[in-house]
């Protein structure tokens, strides 16, 4: 787990494995080819193309699914359950990033199950690398990466029994041999497939 302040997060494009990259971060969201399948946008332009085209992070492909977003105006955070870029809320298009996985619900037990199968969270039952960005209500952010291989709920349960704070919210991210994370602690490598995405921390702290 990497605590970060949610300002100093930047979403890149990556094109390749995390560890040969100068930044400390962990992967992003869904992807097929060189295509990202997930939201990713910094200040109103998606990482991966321009605004409106396939693969760009403009939009959560298929599905409406659970989105994390940083309203930078407001300095609050938010999971947004959205198709694309048009329909995000936030204070000012020129100051938040949004990134695109799957709702954990972590304040609704009953739900979660439910809402991560209507938003077709991958591989739910199987053993799998599991990544995933969770806030709390004091506003800070966790970038959190599994080297061992579990099952959704498992990697749910786990963040809700060890990540600090009230109020905690979050999102499932990529995952499987895409769980990749560098940090000054640990670099997890997954299966050290390229990455089309990232979420890195500016500064390098």
């Amino acid at each position: 787990m990497m605590s970060v302040a949610p300002a100093d997060i930047v979403l890149r494009s990556a094109g390749t494995p995390l560890r040969p990259i100068a930044a400390y971060g962990i992967n992003g969201g869904f992807f097929y080819g060189s295509d990202l399948l997930s939201v990713a946008i910094l200040n109103d332009h998606p990482v991966n193309g321009v605004q409106g085209a396939y693969g760009s992070g403009w939009f959560n492909a298929k599905y409406p699914r659970g989105t994390l977003v940083w309203d930078g105006a407001s300095g609050t955070m938010s999971v947004q359950v959205v198709s694309s870029g048009d329909d995000l809320s936030v204070t000012d298009r020129g100051h938040y990033w949004a990134q695109g996985g799957i709702s954990m619900n972590l304040q609704h037990e009953d739900l979660w199950q439910a809402t991560a199968a209507t938003e077709h969270l991958p591989y739910a039952d199987e053993q799998r690398m599991r990544s995933g960005l969770v806030y709390d209500g004091d506003g800070k952010l966790w970038l959190i990466v599994t080297p061992s291989r579990c099952t959704a709920e498992a990697f749910r349960t786990a963040i809700l029994e060890t990540v600090p704070g009230e109020e905690r919210e979050g999102i499932f991210l990529d995952g499987d041999g895409s769980s990749q994370m560098n940090a000054e602690e640990a670099v997890l490598t997954g299966d050290s497939r390229p990455v089309v995405q990232m979420i890195a921390v500016a500064g390098g702290s």
